[in-house]
């Protein structure tokens, strides 16, 4: 037999194989220098996912715990987009609904180098490895959201188009008194956007 054999390659969700990693190889590494309660865990965007998957699995050695713009949950039914296609939008469209000031997320691809543009190529592939079936949500972490037994924070942009406030309410409410803060005049990077209103709401939660 010549020839090559057909290669087909699948994008799965490692996002649910790599909080499970995390978990379960590096919780011997991080936990043992947490006293119990103590430990704050703040994680942002794809990182508040892999934190919210953490503290369901075990919070016990948590204090607080801060979320800002998570993904990570499927809210409506199966036809209901209740996180924008970031891989079939125009990237004006993508700044424009990811930014509060849609500048921040203006490239000019033509000025970069070809090793500047693979890097770009491999982050969104990268993501894509992460993300891409099922999109941007673990279907299982919905329903062990309610595990969550520490005090909780999510922080959300009032302007984040690809996972609206809405989102971030109905995420909140799968967290048993969990609270919300939204900050004004911010996307899903409020911390690069408003920091110091970030930062305030942030430390006073934590103290």
């Amino acid at each position: 037999m010549t020839g090559k054999l057909p290669v087909k390659i699948v994008y799965t969700n490692l996002a649910i194989v790599l909080t499970t990693a995390i978990l379960y190889f590096g919780k011997p590494v991080f936990m043992p220098l947490a006293i119990a309660g103590v430990l704050a865990l703040v994680g942002l965007g794809f990182g508040g996912w892999i934190a919210a998957e953490m503290a369901t699995k075990d919070d016990a050695r948590l204090g607080k715990l801060v979320l800002i713009d998570p993904v990570g949950i499927k809210i409506g039914g199966p036809m209901d987009r209740d996180i924008q296609d970031i891989w079939g939008l125009h990237p004006q469209k993508l700044a424009a609904l990811t930014w509060f000031d849609a500048r921040h997320g203006q490239r000019d691809f033509s000025a970069l180098s070809d090793d500047e543009l693979t890097i770009v190529a491999r982050n969104s592939e990268s993501l894509a490895r992460f993300c891409w079936q099922p999109y941007m949500h673990n279907p299982k972490l919905k329903h062990r959201l309610h595990r969550i037994a520490v005090p909780t924070l999510l922080g959300w942009g009032e302007n984040y188009g690809i996972g609206t406030p809405a989102y971030g309410a109905a995420y909140r409410t799968l967290i048993p008194g969990a609270e919300m803060a939204v900050i004004p005049a911010a996307g899903h990077y409020p911390h690069i956007e408003q920091p110091a209103a970030v930062g305030d709401r942030v430390r006073a939660f934590l103290r």
